[in-house]
């Protein structure tokens, strides 16, 4: 997909690797000088090096004082803030069900994948009332829309989600600022590679009984994601808020077993 992002500003959580890097260098392939940020600075100066004119920073979405800083930093340099993605976060690295599920990584799960949210979108928010224009794109998963077994803090963070994107598309809609959700399915990252798939990339018994279940027959790739994310910032969607788009090749269209 191509379309003309040439003068915005964007900022992309999460940018340093996967489904968050592939979002940046799409805006940026499209025109758009995108600052990448990521939990672990290396990542995001790398990820940004391969595009002219978009810089990489550290960024804990998980410290209020953190994102307000680098807004402000941003909104210095750049004027403005046009696009705004939350891609940054975390999957649980508990599987169990709720009576036995940790206190500490419930609040591990909400403090990245929803607070972090919270705490970018207000202060980009700020930026985009006062210039009456900018696009908040909000990575969800199918997951906040169809919840998984033994994953209760993911799917009410990522479900939290939709609903937030939706509170702020009617809140913002008069500023002239859209706001919509992502919700991937299965999609190729590099954990999702090791976890499935092994080294060998043949696939596993838990691979095959994941791709069972979604009618296109295969995972996600992480441009695909970007793609929509593309769609969403594009010009050509500006009649589109408080959406959340599905795109998991069909897996929670219903189900594609036999019964």
């Amino acid at each position: 997909m191509k379309t003309d992002l040439n003068k915005k500003v964007a900022l992309v959580t999460g940018a340093g690797q996967n489904i968050g890097r592939a979002i940046a260098r799409a805006l940026a392939d499209n025109g758009a000088t995108v600052i990448f940020t990521d939990i672990v600075q290396k990542n995001a100066e790398e990820a940004a090096a391969e595009c002219p004119g978009c810089v990489g920073r550290r960024l804990d979405v998980t410290s209020e004082l953190g994102v307000n800083q680098l807004v402000e930093e941003l909104v210095k340099t750049y004027g403005r803030i046009d696009i705004v993605v939350n891609n940054a976060g975390v999957n649980t690295r508990v599987r169990t069900t709720v009576d036995e599920f940790p206190t500490e990584e419930w609040h591990r799960i909400i403090d990245i994948d929803l607070n972090g949210l919270f705490y970018v979108s207000r202060a980009c928010a700020k930026v985009m009332k006062a210039q009456k224009s900018g696009r908040i794109i909000n990575i969800s998963s199918i997951v906040g829309t169809v919840p998984l077994r033994n994953q209760s803090a993911f799917a009410s963070a990522k479900a939290a989600v939709v609903h937030f994107s939706k509170a702020m598309a009617i809140e913002l809609g008069g500023f002239g600022i859209l706001v919509n959700a992502i919700a991937p399915g299965s999609i190729l990252t590099d954990g999702t590679r090791k976890l499935f798939y092994g080294e060998d990339q043949k696939g596993t018994e838990m691979a095959k009984a994941m791709i069972a279940h979604i009618p296109l027959g295969r995972p996600g790739e992480v441009e695909e994601i970007a793609n929509a994310a593309l769609f969403l910032a594009a010009p050509e969607s500006s009649y589109i808020t408080g959406v959340c788009l599905t795109v998991d090749g069909g897996w929670t269209a219903g189900f594609a077993r036999e019964f």
